[in-house]
């Protein structure tokens, strides 16, 4: 399985973000030296209480400067919000200094309030999102391309550099609602799951639809799926508790908020799941969340729950969300990225 961390760069109460960069790649050169598969890097806008990561693929670059083993993931890059070629240059770009060490995510993020700040109107999103990674992907594979869209029109460009990789660096999608998963799987590309709290396995008939379409195109093999989760290591469940507890909590409430403010603006489909799922997140308790599948625990204890779901839902590998809420400390941080990466990966090797 392959194991990697979600990183936001979460902003730090009352300290200069020069202290937030700093913090996050001590995290990622332990990560490297401690043998993680993947560093994954969030994308959050106009938000500086929780995060200074508005720009994964320029911090991408850095890492991919100070590492030469790990790879370097995208989760996700919001593709409606940007200019298709302008990314495709970028990534590419990553993937050359990387030599290859790029995994592209992309998604459409659910919080509206961005859109609404970029003057782009998010019912366009799911239309954006289809027609921005058709060009990026027509840029990496051609020497030069045209295209006429709704959004995009532009005639003979050749994007420079060139991927690292012929075609360019992998491609996942975040699957978030039952036709994304069998869309995914017709064009033949992993996907991304997101839990909050909820037991992923509530999500296996959707994986199925996704591996049925995958067949059904012609794709050989059965797919990809990797898990993303809210986790944290201690050596003692007390000690997880104490020292993941308040961020989980406040993540929880920060998701809340933010689904309710989507529903009520224009153009936002399912507003009536994003208030109850908003009401959930609300009135959830700690208990409640180790009841799903969050990954808070042991290493023992997390290494069961990993091989469990692994074996339910046929997971290629696991994204964990260390330090969900960005409460957690620094230390705390890379104590439990030590357990997870000697203790808990050895397992899975």
């Amino acid at each position: 399985m392959e194991f990697g961390i979600y990183h936001e760069f979460p902003a730090l109460d009352g300290r200069p973000d020069a202290d937030a960069f700093h913090n996050a790649f001590a995290l990622t050169d332990a990560a490297e030296d401690w043998g993680l598969d993947v560093m994954w890097l969030a994308e959050l806008h106009f938000d500086p209480a929780r995060s200074v990561l508005s720009a994964p693929l320029c911090v991408a670059s850095a890492i991919a400067a100070r590492t030469t083993r790990m790879n370097i993931g995208i989760g996700v890059q919001v593709l409606p919000l940007c200019n298709p070629l302008r990314i495709a240059e970028e990534a590419a770009t990553v993937d050359q200094i990387s030599r290859g060490r790029l995994i592209f995510g992309v998604g459409r993020s659910g919080v509206a309030k961005t859109y609404e700040s970029y003057n782009i109107a998010y019912a366009e999103s799911r239309e954006r999102f289809a027609e921005a990674l058709d060009i990026i992907q027509a840029a990496w594979a051609n020497p030069s391309l045209s295209h006429t869209g709704p959004h995009f029109s532009f005639r003979d460009v050749a994007v420079t550099p060139r991927p690292y990789r012929p075609g360019g660096p992998p491609i996942r999608i975040a699957a978030t609602s039952p036709d994304t998963f069998v869309t995914i799987g017709r064009q033949g590309k992993p996907i991304f799951l997101g839990i909050k709290h909820e037991d992923a396995r509530q999500l296996g008939p959707l994986i199925q639809a996704y591996r049925e379409a995958w067949r059904s195109a012609g794709h050989p093999g059965a797919g990809a799926v990797y898990l993303r989760a809210p986790g944290y290591l201690a050596a003692t469940h007390a000690a997880a508790r104490a020292e993941a507890e308040a961020s989980l909590m406040h993540y929880y409430h920060d998701q809340a908020a933010l689904a309710l403010d989507s529903a009520r603006r224009p153009g936002v489909d399912g507003a009536e799941k994003r208030i109850a799922a908003a009401e959930r997140l609300h009135a959830i308790t700690y208990d409640d969340a180790l009841r799903g599948s969050v990954l808070i625990g042991t290493p023992d204890s997390v290494t069961q729950r990993i091989s469990a779901l692994r074996d339910d839902l046929g997971l290629d590998g696991v994204m964990i969300e260390m330090n969900c809420g960005g409460k957690v400390s620094h230390v705390q941080q890379l104590q439990a990225l030590r357990l997870l990466c000697q203790e808990v990966m050895p397992g899975f090797r």
